[in-house]
């Protein structure tokens, strides 16, 4: 009598998905952590150029103070400010550091509609970055106009809004969700030029990021084409 065959369930075919979906994961998984430790191409904001070397060494506190109280449009250039930068967060450096995690720089970049304000930090003598992707827009409301600060620098796709990007971490564009990692930390940052931020942000009409440069005009927006308020 011939012994019956054996009954093979579809068990190992699902089996073999489940594993190829999971190493898949793990892939990207590892791909992303990959790409979060590397840093970040600084080599446009590091690089000096001749127009940079001739910049003026100015107090940006004073600036933006003189452009409100004389009424006249400043733009600032992208190497100046981070020039200014390199030069006070010397001063301003003991509130900012961790045991173990140090903060070289803050640098800050200016694409069409955006900036990009970065860290440059070392863990344990490795470098990495960190970026936060920020968006400024002048809003109409019942009590007049006031400046809104988006923590974002747009969609990833035309077609799929949400969610925008928030930032980098090293090479990798996180989503907006991904910056309470490290908001405590920008949070310490804008604490320490809040005067600045007010000045150059809040108390200005009207605010237009360029790709190299922010032009900041301080006049209302409307009947103030001619000349400056207080000249």
């Amino acid at each position: 009598m011939a012994e019956p065959k054996p009954h093979h369930s579809g068990g190992g075919c699902f089996s073999k998905l489940a594993f190829l979906i999971l190493l898949g994961v793990a892939i990207a998984l590892g791909t992303a952590i990959y790409h979060a430790l590397q840093p970040q191409d600084l080599s446009d904001l590091k690089s000096p150029t001749p127009a940079t070397k001739v910049l003026p060494v100015r107090d940006m506190k004073e600036v933006l103070k003189n452009a409100i109280d004389r009424g006249f449009p400043l733009t600032l250039q992208e190497a100046e400010i981070n020039q200014w930068l390199g030069r006070t967060l010397l001063t301003h450096q003991g509130g900012l550091l961790e045991e173990k995690v140090t903060l070289d720089r803050v640098w800050i970049r200016f694409e069409e509609g955006r900036a990009e304000i970065i860290m440059e930090r070392r863990f344990l003598g490795h470098p990495f970055t960190v970026s936060m992707f920020v968006q400024v827009e002048r809003l109409e409301g019942p009590q007049g106009t006031f400046t809104e600060i988006e923590l974002q620098g747009g969609p990833y796709h035309s077609d799929f809004p949400k969610p925008p990007r928030g930032g980098r971490f090293g090479k990798l564009v996180v989503p907006q969700g991904f910056l309470l990692l490290v908001m405590p930390a920008y949070e310490k940052l804008a604490s320490q030029f809040s005067s600045e931020i007010d000045l150059g942000l809040r108390e200005m009409s009207k605010i237009q990021i360029k790709k190299g440069c922010i032009i900041l005009d301080p006049r209302e927006l409307l009947g103030q084409q001619g000349m400056p308020q207080n000249f």
